[in-house]
């Protein structure tokens, strides 16, 4: 099989595994759900007959198993349970495995695949003889003998199956769907085969034949879609009921060959009375006979006429509306968007090149040139990043199993309610951002949320909740893990500092600056080591982690209520709004997010400090980090300094610079390996005269200068 025919189904197999997932945890919740038990097997039918389509044949027989479980709930025949669920989202992690596996020996445990296959066999109640899954798209698996369904119930269907030419591209072999439908019941098939070419003409890639099935079965409707399921965008599909069953009545007449030539679309309504002209109508016999009077013929005519055009119209407006859906997206590797970003910003730095000279040589015409392309930059910039950005509901859902899986482990009772799913970031901030997230959701599962007896005993009820939200707030996003556990216990954790020599016994702590000593290295309050934490690791790396990606982190508790982690992250890394700011004759770049204000500090203020970095605003005082000093850069300082406010993790803490330029938009550069380690600096970017600007750490330069203090 060609690999990008695989690489493809593989791409298309993990969503799916994504979306089953997301339907198991919402099936367990509402067992009853015949829509998300139809979504579940529609996923494993799917992944089934693409993957032996495309070779994966050890998948698609391991879901086959998977699926005929699905199939007994959809038929009524077996029931939604805890055990079903549990064994459905193992057997999606099995193949997933096998998925990340494909062609590699050694990476797939037979013998898990095998348990899980007699697992469900026996959630089954089937012995070993279960009918194996057919190496090519199988038929759906049908009822045992005492289960068929009487000849009552049966439904006759027309099925035209019309493949577009293209079809043999993506490995489809039509005379498999055709096998897998001969089995839903009684089936007649005939091939039409007149678009066939001579054979000098013929391109042996395409596919000339289309087919008529007349199926009579108890299946229903949606066991035929289930067939055809996976190229229903690359064909013509057309089922009609033809025949109701019991419900027909007992006439036994049916059409006439002109009439079913014309439903059909074989021939032309006008082709069947242009033959029948050369008898008399219908309606002129009725009429002689007097049977009927021409206003009558001619209304029935127009009600013919009328339902004709309706459908058609009908029919138009739905295939326009299938193309639309067909084209409104397409897939594109992410390398390719990676690159396009890259272009887009060394775009920006032009840009602000042409904008600096025009504004020097002031010339009209160069000028109203440089404020046009400012503005197709702009747009360009907005479209290429809002084309990276991506909802973070999509890793939402994969918390939702953890909390799952972690509560049973546990013996707690969490019940996991999220918000704000359609928020949007950077595919490079959501895919940075699963690990930290992880993390968090576990420490508040096992530190934070009690034993179902304990919350019992405190009053509350037995079921614990963690609510994760995500909401817009600026040019930032922000995340919020919420529980309504024991909350944080400020003794245990201010003496713990004490025992590891962070702080002195007799400091003075603000309840903020207790709980960031969580953050610090090696920090753990946990009496014991647990597989889920308490290995004294965990949470400074949370904060690495949210550092590097210029963003914050906060906590707030209440004893016995709860706590609130808020992360607050950029909406991008790869273009970012900053503050341009002045250092003797070096400039740095200081993320706009972070800026609470500006404020001036004259030779006054600092005298009224009496030696000490604080600067008094509006009655509070706020630490202030000199930068001219903490980079020992020289030069005469300015009578007039500014202090550029930010906010760090829930505290305001100021910075000393000569000047505030202004904002700038800034094209993020990563520092060389040589400078990869220097403290302070997150990256660089090239200014609009060519020169270059650091963009500084701000997060980092706060904990360096913290912990020298300690």
């Amino acid at each position: 099989m060609d690999n990008q025919y695989a690489d493809t189904f593989k791409e298309e197999a993990y969503e799916l595994l994504a979306e089953l997932e997301s339907s198991l945890l919402e099936l367990e919740d509402r067992p009853d759900d015949m829509e998300l038990v139809g979504r579940v097997f529609r996923a494993m039918h799917t992944i089934k007959g693409s993957g032996a389509m495309f070779g994966f044949d050890d998948i698609a027989a391991f879901t086959h198993q998977v699926e005929t479980a699905f199939d007994q709930v959809r038929s009524g025949r077996l029931a939604v349970s805890k055990k079903m669920i549990s064994l459905t989202l193992a057997a999606r992690d099995q193949i997933k495995t096998m998925l990340d596996g494909a062609g590699q020996e050694g990476l797939v445990d037979a013998g898990v695949t095998d348990r899980l296959i007699a697992d469900f066999k026996e959630l089954l109640g089937q012995s070993e003889t279960m009918s194996p899954a057919p190496q090519a798209a199988d038929a759906v698996d049908l009822s045992s003998a005492e289960d068929t369904p009487a000849a009552a119930d049966q439904v006759t269907y027309r099925i035209r199956f019309k493949p577009r030419q293209q079809i043999f591209a993506n490995g489809t072999n039509p005379v498999a769907l055709l096998h897998e439908l001969s089995g839903l019941g009684k089936c007649e098939i005939v091939a039409h085969t007149r678009n066939v070419p001579v054979l000098e003409d013929l391109d042996p890639e395409c596919c000339y034949i289309f087919w008529d099935m007349i199926l009579t079965t108890a299946l229903g409707v949606n066991a035929i879609k289930d067939v055809f399921i996976f190229v229903e965008d690359d064909c013509e599909l057309k089922i009609e009921i033809i025949d109701h069953g019991a419900m027909s009545g007992g006439d036994e007449t049916y059409k006439k060959l002109g009439e079913i030539l014309v439903e059909r679309g074989d021939i032309a309504l006008e082709d069947v009375q242009a033959i029948l002209s050369t008898q008399k109508k219908v309606g002129e016999l009725l009429v002689e006979k007097g049977l009927a009077d021409p206003i009558q013929i001619q209304s029935a005519l127009v009600e013919q006429q009328h339902v004709k055009e309706t459908r058609e119209v009908r029919k138009q407006k739905e295939e326009l509306t299938h193309a639309q859906e067909a084209g409104a997206s397409i897939r594109v590797p992410a390398e390719k968007l990676d690159v396009l970003v890259n272009l887009v910003g060394e775009l920006v730095t032009i840009q602000a090149r042409l904008t600096e000279t025009a504004a020097v040589r002031q010339e009209v015409e160069l000028l109203s040139i440089a404020e046009e392309v400012e503005r197709l930059t702009g747009e360009l910039r907005d479209n290429a990043l809002n084309i990276r950005m991506l909802p973070i509901g999509t890793t939402f859902n994969k918390f939702k199993r953890l909390v799952r899986d972690l509560s049973g482990e546990l013996g707690k009772e969490i019940e996991m309610t999220t918000s704000g799913a359609e928020t949007e970031l950077d595919k490079t901030v959501i895919e940075r951002l699963n690990d930290p997230l992880v993390h968090l959701i576990r420490n508040s599962i096992d530190h934070g949320i009690e034993s179902p007896e304990a919350r019992e005993a405190a009053g509350k009820p037995r079921q614990g909740k963690v609510v994760l939200a995500a909401i817009h707030s600026g040019d930032s996003v922000l995340l919020t893990i919420e529980d309504d556990g024991a909350g944080l216990n400020k003794e245990t954790i201010f003496a713990k500092a004490v025992e590891k020599g962070m702080v002195s016994p007799d400091a003075e702590l603000s309840d903020h600056e207790i709980y960031n000593l969580i953050f610090a290295p090696g920090f753990s309050t946990a009496s014991k080591v647990t597989s889920v934490s308490g290995r004294g690791v965990g949470m400074d790396v949370v904060k690495r982690a949210i550092d590097a990606l210029r963003g914050s982190i906060a906590i707030s508790s209440r004893p016995g209520e709860g706590t609130i982690i808020s992360v607050r992250l950029p909406l991008t890394m790869a273009i970012i709004e900053s503050l341009l700011v002045q250092i003797g004759e070096d400039r740095f770049l200081i993320p706009l997010s972070l800026v609470d204000e500006c404020i001036e500090l004259t030779r006054a203020d600092v005298a009224a400090a009496h030696g000490r970095d604080m600067a008094t605003v509006r009655g509070h005082l706020i630490p202030y980090i000199p930068l001219r000093q903490k980079f020992s850069i020289s030069g005469a300082v300015p009578d007039i300094e500014q202090v550029v406010i930010t906010q760090v993790n829930g505290t305001r803490v100021g910075f000393v610079v000569d000047h505030v330029i202004g904002e700038h938009q800034t094209v993020i550069k990563s520092l060389g390996r040589a400078y990869k380690n220097v403290d302070g600096m997150s990256g660089a970017t090239i200014l609009g005269d060519g020169s270059v600007a650091l963009i500084l750490d701000i997060p980092q330069l706060v904990n360096s200068v913290e912990q020298s203090s300690r």
